[in-house]
């Protein structure tokens, strides 16, 4: 049998605990996951844990941005099979507001993230990705002659911030639907007032 190499034996040690992390989360939550849980699922030690992510909120940190690059992909998929570039920027900003529906997203990004990590707009995953991000599609939109004369990165943070707090509303929601659905509302109405009034 060949000898595998060193970084694909630790890719696939944290792949593992990084699995079996994300399984307990998501059904019974971070305060109730045990690390004994973690290790025993991925049939390793806890030495394997703190080597690797230092501790439960390592590991909660490492699932959190597993999450978040899943749904960067699944937002540009849903840009891209908008008719227009308006529309696509407008349907990607509403899907993450929805996704705070998904009951894992809800349960480990917006309950167990913000409680355990803090403040999700000054996480790391958050503000390097998605300002910029928007910034980009904001000042494309500008240039197209879509979006009013407004600085793009303000409008980024602003547009970011309140997706956030919209996505916040709904998890910590008694009726995650019908917050939602007047979140996702008012959400169009905010973005609408930012589009280029045809004369």
């Amino acid at each position: 049998m060949a000898h595998r190499p060193r970084t694909e034996m630790i890719a696939e040690t944290r792949a593992k605990l990084v699995s079996s992390a994300r399984q307990a989360f998501g059904t019974i939550g971070y305060a109730q996951a045990s690390m004994d849980d973690f290790t025993a699922a991925a049939g390793l030690t806890r030495g394997a844990l703190y080597h690797h992510f230092g501790d439960k909120k390592g590991l909660l940190q490492a699932v959190v941005q597993q999450i978040d690059a899943e749904i960067t992909a699944r937002l540009n998929e849903v840009s891209a099979r908008a008719p227009t570039r308006w529309q696509g920027f407008v349907d990607e900003c509403v899907a993450y507001i929805e996704m705070a529906l998904e009951p894992e997203i809800q349960r480990i990004v917006f309950r167990d993230g913000v409680a355990v990590l803090g403040d999700i707009s000054q996480w790391p995953t958050t503000d390097n990705g998605c300002v910029p991000a928007l910034t980009r599609s904001l000042a494309q939109l500008r240039q197209d002659g879509v979006l009013i004369d407004i600085d793009p990165e303000a409008a980024a943070r602003l547009i970011n911030g309140a997706s956030i707090h919209a996505a916040l509303w709904i998890a910590g929601s008694d009726d995650p639907q019908a917050t939602s659905k007047k979140a996702v509302e008012a959400f169009r109405v905010l973005l609408d007032g930012l589009r280029v009034r045809k004369r």
